[in-house]
């Protein structure tokens, strides 16, 4: 099970998530706004409530991911 150290939500509804690994994806989190356990994520206010909850990311509505969906869907993040 992957594990999470940082994450940081962006004004672009994206997460920069670094996980334990020492690997770093990019999670765009805009397709799922759509559906209604993220839908009062549409919200930026609401969207920067993101926490770190080691195994998985979760907001103040009660919405979470998981630290494998993060990882697996995410894009990774290339240092330039």
């Amino acid at each position: 099970m992957r594990t999470i150290n940082t994450i940081r939500a962006n004004d672009d509804w994206t997460l920069d998530v670094s996980f334990a690994n020492g690997e770093e994806r990019r999670y765009d989190v805009r397709p799922l706004l759509q559906k209604e356990a993220f839908r009062d994520l549409e919200d930026l206010t609401i969207f920067k409530t993101a926490r770190n909850g080691g195994y998985f990311v979760e907001w103040d509505n009660e919405a979470d991911l998981s630290a494998d969906t993060l990882y697996l869907e995410g894009s990774p993040i290339t240092k330039g």
